[in-house]
């Protein structure tokens, strides 16, 4: 059947909202299983050590296989790897139901876990680059931010459904049917990629302001690719640092208002949608302010600084509260605010940062871009929720939030491109609004 030329900006519509519902049906499991820490914790037994490196193998399985996913994303397509890797994900969420779900009377091992989880991540790590190469190849450079900032706010939308449902199921149905919810969603996300998402015939691009370097090799990008680009390595350093702090909100940000703050059930299940509802306004937001103003470097920079401040702040409240006694009934009220005003600011960041990221490589080479930033992204995954235990037991809540401060403060002079860099980035938007207009 053929489409009326009419149609065809209209499909890249389609395109986003694939690619949103498939990284958002992965997010509900990446994010969503954190949630449940308490829970699982009780459910499986585990001290704070082995919980941290259970939810960190998720995370390390995505790390490992990002790159692998992007690199095969550029050569076969968004569409192959997105039906290959959803469809993985949900056979993986379906075996551990029937063999990693605890019971009543049936604890299973830690293999089995842990080994469902790693498998987990290697598949549902193909969501991630194939998206993000869509949208690239779908929008022109004047909606880019806005496009990959709604893309983004996926991650969030999954998490907010993850931290709002997850942790009720696990707690009176059952980690098997945790699983077996997560496993039919990813199976919808692999559907509608499979309906919605192609490669884009010449002229389909949505906007008309797309250049031919931006669709292709951006300017001063090095012919080896992503891979040989120090520009590109430097920036997907900065946004695996500054995603550590991020992750130390979401894997034990359940535990910290649980265990310290003495905060209840329902209290810290609206901190964690607090977070996740926030993250997704100020997402969107910013891809498309950031558009209007063409000003992505600067806007990371102050995320960064700002990020560094909060969570100083948290770190702080967390050191005086012992001191002052607790603050008796106003301390579980207070460390909620600053934790959701800490995850929140360093989770606003993401899709502005991937959309310059994909603009310095050129949407032909986004996949291999976007999987070396998410292998950096989920390498601190893993990293992150297996330190957390260890500074928690040498010196308390405050030394954790300290160095989630000190991960915003190192990132943010990476976030910021060489000069040469962003003057070549003024070139191809100047020239793409010549153009469009």
């Amino acid at each position: 059947m053929s489409t009326s030329t009419t149609d065809l900006p209209r499909h890249r519509w389609k395109v986003l909202a694939a690619g949103v519902i498939a990284n958002a049906a992965f997010s509900v499991a990446f994010s969503g299983i954190p949630m449940t820490a308490v829970v699982m914790r009780a459910g499986y037994r585990l001290d704070n050590a082995t919980l941290g490196l259970v939810l960190g193998l998720m995370g390390l399985g995505i790390a490992v296989s990002e790159l692998p996913w992007g690199l095969l994303t550029d050569r076969w397509g968004d569409r192959p790897v997105l039906l290959t890797g959803l469809g993985g994900t949900a056979l993986a969420l379906l075996a551990m139901a029937v063999f990693a779900a605890p019971s009543a009377g049936h604890v299973p091992g830690l293999g089995w876990l842990g080994a469902g989880l790693l498998g987990v991540g290697l598949l549902g790590g193909s969501v991630n680059g194939a998206s993000g190469r869509a949208v690239m190849s779908w929008f022109g450079e004047g909606e880019r931010g806005l496009a990959m900032s709604v893309r983004q706010t996926a991650v969030p939308l999954g998490g907010g459904i993850g931290a709002l449902l997850l942790p009720a199921v696990a707690l009176h149905a059952g980690f098997g049917a945790l699983y077996g919810l997560l496993s039919a969603l990813c199976l919808v996300g692999a559907v509608l990629a499979g309906c919605w998402v192609r490669e884009p015939q010449p002229g389909e691009r949505g906007s008309g302001r797309d250049t031919p370097a931006s669709r292709h090799l951006a300017p001063g990008a090095t012919a080896g690719g992503p891979l040989r680009d120090a520009r590109i390595w430097r920036m997907v350093a900065g946004i695996g640092i500054l995603a550590a702090p991020q992750f130390a909100v979401l894997s034990f940000g359940t535990v910290f208002l649980h265990d310290f703050g003495q905060a209840g059930f329902a209290a810290i299940t609206a901190a964690m949608v607090g977070v996740q509802v926030g993250a997704i306004g100020l997402r969107i937001w910013s891809g498309r302010w950031t558009d209007l103003r063409r000003n992505r470097p600067a806007y990371l920079r102050a995320c960064s600084g700002l990020s560094a401040a909060l969570f100083a702040g948290l770190a702080l409240a967390a050191w005086a509260m012992p001191a002052a006694g607790g603050m008796g009934t106003l301390a579980p009220g207070l460390l909620v605010v600053l934790l959701v005003a800490c995850g929140v600011c360093v989770s606003a960041w993401h899709g502005v940062a991937y959309t310059e990221l994909a603009t310095l490589s050129g949407a032909a080479r986004a996949g291999t871009a976007l999987g070396m930033a998410n292998t950096s992204v989920f390498g601190v995954c893993f990293f992150t929720p297996l330190s957390i235990p260890h500074l928690q037991a040498a010196a308390g809540w405050p030394l954790v939030w300290w160095a989630a401060a000190l991960c915003a403060l190192l990132a943010r002079p990476l976030l910021a491109p060489p000069a040469r860099a962003a003057a070549d980035q003024a070139k191809v938007s100047n020239t793409a609004l010549r153009r469009s207009t």
